[in-house]
């Protein structure tokens, strides 16, 4: 079995376009999207269109759950004024270009999806993907949260593998609770962006879970998660925000992958 996740496309269809093409390559057997479909750039209702006509099961970004909302808070943890002021901007414009049914679409988006595979050993393997985490929409998940913190959070989910973005820095961190003869393992996965990377990489990215029904939770390596990253045409994506009335650091973000 292989699962292709993806999220954080934030109106960038440059990037979606070349996300598509990467994974049709890759014969995923399911694919699911983890938000934050708009915001930032000047394709929201074509990416929204674009997801709902290939049938993937999307769950609400922060973003999204604003815009759905019109909202003139989109969620996001601004940290000095210049980037506040650059956010309201992007929500504003968000919100005027948005039309009826694509806003409609955002706001009926579900929080989390809850994915349970049936062993070979009996146990079910529980997938959960959320955007933020499964308490908060928009609670920030980095990879230096302490273990004990970042275990809570999965085991209070009833969750074996929680797959998450809303930060747009990939990571795997691999969990262990149970006991020393008993192991059970847990992995908490951050898939990256595809249409706005903050880990100084201006590709687009995701991730491949493979996993089949020999997979154990008392073996850490038997689920594989594979990150991906693609090229896109970013000059595109980043022009178009400079042709708009968005702050031009949205576009030096894209070039720089930050």
């Amino acid at each position: 079995m292989t699962i292709a996740l993806f999220s954080d496309i934030h109106a960038n269809l440059p990037a979606l376009e070349a996300f598509f093409k990467d994974v049709d390559q890759r014969k995923p057997d399911q694919i699911f999207c983890l938000g934050d479909l708009v915001g930032y750039n000047i394709w929201p209702n074509e990416v929204v269109q674009a997801i709902r006509e290939r049938c993937i099961p999307t769950i609400a970004g922060n973003y999204d759950y604003g815009i759905g909302r019109s909202s003139d808070d989109c969620g996001c943890a601004y940290k000095t004024d210049d980037e506040k002021a650059n956010g309201a901007v992007s929500i504003s414009f968000t919100n005027k270009i948005v039309q009826p049914d694509e806003r409609r679409y955002l706001r009926e988006l579900p929080r989390h999806i809850r994915l349970e595979f049936e062993m070979q050993d009996g146990d079910p393997l529980v997938v959960m993907l959320v955007h933020g985490s499964p308490r908060k929409i928009n609670e920030y998940l980095f990879e230096d949260r302490e273990e004990k913190s970042m275990l809570r959070i999965l085991e209070g989910a009833n969750a074996d593998v929680l797959c998450f973005g809303h930060t747009h820095k990939p990571y795997h961190r691999i969990l262990t609770s149970g006991t020393a003869t008993e192991p059970h393992f847990r992995h908490a996965i951050n898939i990256g962006s595809v249409g706005k990377p903050k880990d100084s990489d201006p590709r687009g990215g995701y991730v491949l879970l493979h996993f089949d029904e020999n997979s154990s939770l008392s073996q850490a390596e038997s689920l594989q998660v594979e990150f991906i990253r693609f090229a896109y045409d970013v000059e595109k994506a980043a022009r178009a925000v400079e042709d708009s009335p968005l702050p031009n650091a949205y576009a030096t973000a894209l070039r720089d992958g930050k």
